[in-house]
């Protein structure tokens, strides 16, 4: 007969077996499947803002016009498909050297690490009755008074002791009788194994995503090698849109989003599964900040204020070197103070989607003119963006006089300044070009109130309130408010 015996009061741990774990797909690796996975996920998000931008699904509810992404923007969208495409190559190749030196995934302990988390419950609780009697309370007393009504709570008092909780074990060729967790402590483990660490895993990743994120877009901006070099590229994109999130040179793409996604996961130590999760949470937030939409059902704008709107600041000449948080959240900015300062950015947005449309009326009447009209005659003021080069230089020289733009005293005169200089440096971008037709909208904007005193007094109330929706939109995620940074607002807004 087999000898039973209570050999320990702390639960023993179970043994266990180690198994490759199967994948999700039978034919597919998960290592791989993650690669996969990323990639459908970025076309799938962007294409339904893409066809929604298409179609003008939800006009009430853009950044920016089509005439603006047609106008503003300096490059094609075939090269900005390419380079998307060059970077998920250099993702997925980065994917296969992950995939090649982690270990082998193995199923088969999970009893045994929830009940090791039971076990160091059931050790903490050992410090309740040193605890109690630091503040004159009798621990040992309360649990001989509570151990019938209320036993797990007398054990818990009497220091982790469960007398009457036993299980029986084969040790060897013998039975024996050994405690048994109580079932709040193994509900508490098991809470802590499947949730708790997970969850803290995937915010330690997030936050080291946005803190790798942030340092590194600041340098590219700060630094003006890095910035011509490299980050230029990303910033010919001025009106954003979803598939253009990563559009980036391929060593920027590398360096920031790959490699910086890479480390998270590696650091946090992280599952493979628990990987893809976190890389496609990644992808398509990063997506859906460059959507060019402020869509007020959509669940990731909700959850953080570094949404499309707030990033949007950030592809604008004005705001350029302002708002460089990203993907998640915004709390780099606010404790560097690279917040964007300068107030309600509604009318500047109004004034690019009004000049936008002109640039797009003149090429349609030009057009026009052309299919009937021979092209050595038309004159200077029937195609007034013919010689824009040459006219870039006289604007530039005109902004570093008394036409500059105003600006507000104080911390968005910095801002201001450097997100001047920033642009001017992208000469391979077209950034002296971008600045001398912004200061001509600014221009226009102040003649345009000076012309009319009256009727810009008599508008500013229903020129408040046909911008109320778009600033709502472009504003919404901004907590100050202050006065223009980079030329006058209309009145009333």
């Amino acid at each position: 007969m087999a000898n039973s015996s209570l050999i320990t009061e702390i639960p023993p741990l179970p043994q266990y077996t180690l198994r490759p774990r199967p994948p999700l797909i039978s034919w597919l690796p998960d290592e791989y499947l993650s690669l996969v996975v990323l990639v459908i996920a970025y076309w799938i998000v962007s294409l339904f803002f893409h066809i929604i931008d298409v179609f003008d699904l939800f006009p009430q509810y853009r950044l920016h016009t089509p005439a603006e992404i047609l106008k503003r923007n300096h490059v094609s969208r075939y090269e900005v498909f390419r380079d998307v495409v060059i970077q998920q190559a250099i993702q997925t190749l980065f994917g296969f050297f992950l995939a090649v030196i982690e270990p082998q995934a193995y199923y088969g302990k999970e009893d045994y690490d929830v009940a090791v988390w039971a076990q160091r419950i059931r050790y903490a609780q050992s410090v309740v009755p040193p605890a109690l009697s630091l503040i004159g309370l009798d621990a040992g007393g309360f649990a001989k008074e509570l151990s019938i009504s209320y036993p797990t709570v007398a054990g818990i008092l009497a220091g982790g002791r469960y007398p009457w909780l036993v299980q029986h074990v084969l040790i060897g060729s013998e039975t024996a009788i050994v405690p048994a967790f109580a079932s709040w402590e193994l509900w508490t483990a098991k809470t802590i194994y499947w949730a708790a660490i997970p969850t803290l895993q995937f915010i330690l990743a997030v936050c080291w995503l946005d803190t790798w994120q942030y340092f590194l877009h600041r340098f590219m901006h700060m630094n003006k090698w890095m910035y011509t070099t490299f980050h230029s590229r990303h910033h010919r994109l001025y009106v954003p849109y979803a598939y253009g999130a990563l559009y980036n040179h391929p060593f920027e793409g590398f360096l920031l989003d790959t490699l910086g996604a890479g480390l998270g996961y590696l650091i946090t130590g992280m599952t493979t599964r628990q990987g893809m999760l976190f890389f496609t949470c990644s992808t398509v937030k990063t997506v859906d900040d460059h959507c060019g939409y402020s869509l007020p059902w959509d669940p990731i704008q909700r959850l953080s204020s570094n949404n499309a709107a707030y990033h949007d600041i950030h592809h604008q000449s004005f705001g350029i070197k302002t708002n460089f948080s990203q993907p998640f959240f915004t709390f780099w900015d606010k404790l560097l103070g690279t917040m964007w300062t300068g107030g309600d950015v509604s009318a500047r947005y109004a004034r690019a989607r009004l000049a936008a449309q002109r640039k797009v009326d003149l090429d349609n009447a030009k057009a026009s003119l052309t299919s009937s009209t021979p092209a050595d005659s038309l004159t200077s003021s029937e195609a007034p963006y013919e010689n824009i080069d040459n006219d870039t230089e006289i604007l530039i020289s005109s902004m570093q006089a008394d036409a500059l733009p105003s600006i507000p005293p104080g911390k968005a005169t910095k801002q201001a300044i450097g997100s001047r200089n920033q642009v001017l440096s992208d000469k391979q971008g077209g950034g002296p070009s971008v600045l001398a037709e912004e200061t001509a909208e600014e221009k226009e904007a102040q003649a345009s109130l000076l012309r009319s005193p009256r009727r810009s007094t008599q508008g500013g109330a229903s020129g408040s309130g046909s911008l109320k929706g778009l600033r709502d939109k472009v504003n919404g995620s901004l907590r100050q408010r202050g006065g223009s940074v980079l030329g006058c607002e209309m009145k009333g807004s």
